[in-house]
């Protein structure tokens, strides 16, 4: 008989135990009500870096990027309201993506706007571009997703693939993390610091069940360090350092405050009637491709700390199409992107441990009440970029954390897992990481034919970490001892297996039944 104190292993658990609050459920209003306030602060990083990125390479100005990041927040909050209600049904945020700024630049420095001498004409010429590649792009995301293609692929998806598509998905992005923070170590370690004390130690030296600390620590964090940064501002800290200095580290060098309208809604066509080109839609959907990938690690990630069941095949996929109307909508509106769920986002719901659905419906809420009233959200956009990088730094984190989970499936003393598990991480971080150093070394990607569009193909392609690991992981599961008896059980496909059809387990429904009974016209299969 074994002893109390002997070793037992930890159970395997089909939901994520020790959240507070599952997608099903929800705090009550007022906690909601801030909770969906953290998110939209959280997003609002990637919200503003990649039209700063884009739009002075287009030709614009502070007016336009400005105008710019109120359209990318009003249709994402548009999107993430449709992704809640009718996608996949989880608390994710759908926001800009950098699967698609490669793209993006490949039109940017197209030979024919060099021919436009009037910046803001070559904006416009530029947006209507991408406007035109996006459109064409998400018909073939949508066709993915509606149709059931990507659904028939995912079932082959077993707990050894996904962890590391999952993995790489949060650590894929670290170039945005710490080499952020890194451009301005005064504002941006004292965040990192702050968010790690507030949301790990404070809860337990208080011996609480909920600490607000906790709950709230990335609030409670920018609040912090955005005063401290308004202070070094206002001391002249950074008065004669260099300009990349000031522009990273200073509250009042982003130029979105007094470049915003006070009141406009953003409309489809706003930019003019969108233009068509071949080989920009062709780059654009391979960025398309790389953010099916990418969103669908998030949503696995997003199922877990939303204490949900695994996320059916028919789910995700019904998930992929939305999201194709989400690029649609993207190129109606002109954000100069495409869209994700966002990867910190689904962080935040491990940090927070409240996976509400309801609380990501309020922050897409808030998304579109500050995109309409800009003066206001540019306020909160004008918040330091290092800021945005500690909280990645941690949020990301949070996300790999949950691809790591998914190996309690899998057997990890088989040697098939072992290369398999490793293999695909580290050749994912390996190629995606030559193709990205090899573009801004020399200024183009390793792969250089005399078609420039398949260039950009491979580089958006191969320049994704996820996208990498789970063509390799894919592939190998599949194949690797193919028919081998004990490949099943390694793999953790017998754990899953009641989840590849969505009627075969009864917690289904709890999760990502459609509301208003229109699962009875669209079933899932």
């Amino acid at each position: 008989m074994a002893k109390v104190d002997d070793f037992a292993p930890f159970p395997v658990k089909d939901q994520l135990p020790g959240v507070e609050y599952c997608v099903s459920s929800s705090p009550n209003w007022p906690e909601c009500i801030v909770q969906g306030f953290q998110h939209y602060i959280v997003m609002l990083g990637t919200t503003v870096i990649i039209p700063s990125i884009l739009v002075p390479l287009m030709g614009g100005g502070d007016v336009e990027k400005a105008e710019v990041i109120n359209t990318v927040l009003f249709v994402s909050g548009i999107n993430t309201l449709l992704q809640s209600l009718f996608g996949c049904r989880l608390p994710v945020v759908i926001g800009a993506s950098y699967a698609y700024v490669i793209p993006a630049l490949y039109i940017t420095f197209s030979y024919r706007f060099t021919y436009y001498l009037h910046p803001h004409l070559r904006f416009e010429e530029t947006m209507r571009a991408i406007q035109g590649a996006l459109i064409i792009a998400s018909i073939c995301h949508m066709i993915m997703g509606f149709f059931g293609l990507w659904r028939i692929l995912v079932r082959f998806l077993s707990p050894l693939s996904a962890a590391p598509l999952v993995i790489l998905t949060g650590v894929g992005l670290v170039v945005f993390a710490f080499p952020q923070l890194a451009r301005c170590v005064e504002v941006g370690l004292p965040a990192l610091i702050i968010l790690i004390i507030l949301s790990q130690y404070l809860p337990h030296l208080f011996k609480c069940k909920r600490s607000i600390c906790e709950q709230f620590a990335v609030l409670f964090t920018v609040a912090i360090v955005w005063a401290y940064a308004e202070i070094l501002t206002a001391a002249g800290a950074y008065d004669k350092r260099p300009d990349s200095t000031q522009l990273s580290c200073r509250t009042d060098r982003s130029g979105l405050i007094s470049a915003s309208p006070w009141v406009k809604i953003p409309y489809p066509l706003q930019w003019g009637r969108p233009s068509f080109h071949g080989s920009d839609a062709f780059a654009m959907m391979a960025a398309s491709f790389v953010a099916i990938v990418e969103t669908t690690g998030t949503f696995i990630a997003a199922s877990r700390f939303g204490s949900a069941t695994h996320i059916p095949p028919s789910v995700l996929s019904r998930g992929i199409g939305w999201q194709g109307i989400g690029v649609l909508l993207d190129g109606l509106f002109g954000t100069a992107t495409g869209s994700t769920a966002l990867v910190e986002n689904a962080g935040l719901l491990g940090l927070t441990k409240v996976g509400s659905r309801r609380v990501v419906q309020i922050a897409a809420g808030f998304m579109i009440f500050f995109s309409i009233f800009g003066k206001f959200g540019a306020v909160l956009a004008s918040i330091p970029l290092p800021i945005f990088a500690a909280l990645y730094c941690v949020l990301f984190a949070y996300v790999a954390s949950a691809g790591l989970g998914l190996l309690q499936f899998c057997n990890l003393n088989s040697f098939r897992t072992k290369f398999i598990l490793g293999f695909s991480i580290f050749i994912g971080l390996s190629v995606a990481q030559y193709f990205t150093e090899y573009l801004f070394v020399s200024g183009r990607g390793p792969v250089h034919t005399r078609t420039s569009a398949f260039n950009v193909i491979m580089q958006v392609i191969f320049s994704s970490a996820a996208t990498v690991g789970i063509m390799a992981a894919f592939l190998l599961d599949c194949t690797h001892s193919y028919g081998h008896a004990s490949v099943r059980r390694d793999s953790g496909r017998h754990w899953w297996e009641k989840f590849r059809v969505y009627h075969t387990d009864t917690r289904t429904d709890e999760f990502y039944a459609l509301p208003y009974n229109l699962n009875r016209f669209f079933p899932s299969f």
